[in-house]
């Protein structure tokens, strides 16, 4: 099986790719899932055909999916939506707006990987090319299942023989206790998420391609794009530059977009090598339909095999010297002054600064490293080297 998700800064052209990719892997026999989990579901407006809920037949091979993420929390973590509602409504905010603030952050991504996890469970499909929102929310989602760590699962069964307790305080504390049903759930959920992180950190079955304009704000955008990902543990394979102006018949208007352009690429060629860079030229009409996908999936993979594993980078390396272990994190683009460290339990904070702000990763450390304190730091090469040392 192979899992692909494809993302970038919106309006750059990522649905279209993903559009593309989806159907190459149909035509080379591939039985090929696309899921769109960005909320504009534009699927549609890229093949003509509506695409809901459940599996849609769009060509020979090829299936779409769009996550409705109401539906799927409600049916996923209804309980647990209830129960953080309940909450308001107790404080006395109106039911309705209690409802509404009960919709969990990142409710999309969440939905997206719980229903991800039951497509694989149901083994159907070769390739999954996974249509997500934009870079930075992606990656937000992404990163859950690593956030909800075995220990949240841990604390969640501990919690879970207690409820009935809770509920003689309620009165106490005007605060109510979570339900039995919603603390099972919560359990669920967690579980499920450990069962995707699995596969999302196997380079050998996901792959994370970046979609870029050949402009300065979507460059930038990837380029963070891939620290983060990189730093999460993502294997990200492809570079795709999407919408490239042709050299000839442009005119005198676009001759400093040209002059730009080709300036930009140099750039891009040289920050992420050695992952492999495709681009697509932007064509004289809208990319929609059969036809015009499928020609312009072969101007962007030739004969190429797109489900291919283009670039795999190792992402977390750990090495023992003595009484010390060096943790080494991919880096790339990184330099000392943009970047803070600070230890809390078996994870790593990690404060980048970067053009949007300051961007907060959390890194989880081998248990090995649990009774040692880091030493040092070092940027090594677009490497982060955590050097731990036992305490005496």
């Amino acid at each position: 099986m192979r899992i692909i998700y494809i993302t970038g800064k919106g309006g750059t052209g990522k649905t279209v790719i993903s559009a593309i990719t989806a159907l190459k892997s149909s035509q080379y026999g591939y039985n090929t899932l696309i899921i769109s989990s960005d909320p504009a579901h534009t699927l549609k407006d890229c093949f003509g055909i509506e695409v809901g809920r459940e599996y849609t037949k769009i060509a020979k091979d090829l299936y779409g999916l769009a996550i409705d993420p109401v539906k799927e929390a409600s049916e996923h973590y209804g309980a647990i939506m209830e129960y953080i509602a309940s909450i308001f409504r107790a404080r006395g905010i109106d039911e309705i707006l209690a409802y509404e603030l009960a919709a969990l952050p990142g409710m999309t991504g969440v939905a997206t990987m719980l229903k991800l996890d039951m497509i694989i469970k149901e083994d159907s499909f070769d390739t999954i090319i996974i249509d997500t929102v934009p870079s930075g929310d992606a990656l937000r989602y992404l990163y859950v299942p690593t956030l909800l760590s075995r220990m949240s699962r841990r604390m969640m069964k501990l919690i879970s023989p207690i409820v009935e307790m809770g509920r003689v305080m309620t009165p106490i504390t005007g605060v109510p206790t979570p339900t039995k049903e919603s603390v099972e759930k919560g359990i669920e959920i967690i579980e499920k998420m450990e069962n995707i992180r699995k596969y999302l950190l196997d380079s050998n079955i996901t792959s994370l391609r970046l979609v870029a304009n050949p402009d300065s704000f979507s460059i930038s955008n990837v380029k963070r794009t891939y620290i983060q990902s990189s730093l999460y543990g993502l294997n990200t394979d492809l570079i795709i530059i999407n919408k490239l102006y042709p050299k000839e018949g442009v005119g005198e208007f676009f001759k400093d977009w040209l002059i730009n352009q080709t300036r930009l690429i140099e750039d891009v060629n040289k920050t992420f090598h050695p992952i492999p860079i495709k681009m697509l030229r932007l064509y004289n009409s809208e990319l929609k339909g059969i036809d015009m996908l499928t020609r312009a999936g072969d101007d962007l993979f030739g004969d190429e095999d797109p489900t291919q594993i283009y670039y795999k980078g190792r992402t977390v390396e750990i090495n023992r010297y003595g009484d010390r272990l060096e943790v080494i994190y991919p880096a790339p683009h990184i330099t000392k002054k943009d970047i803070e460290i600070e230890r809390i339990g078996d994870e790593l904070l990690v404060k980048l600064s970067t053009d949007m702000g300051i961007v907060d990763l959390v890194l989880p450390l081998p248990l090995i490293t649990y009774k040692m304190k880091v030493e040092k730091a070092r940027l090594i090469n677009g490497k982060l080297h955590i050097i731990f040392v036992e305490e005496k």
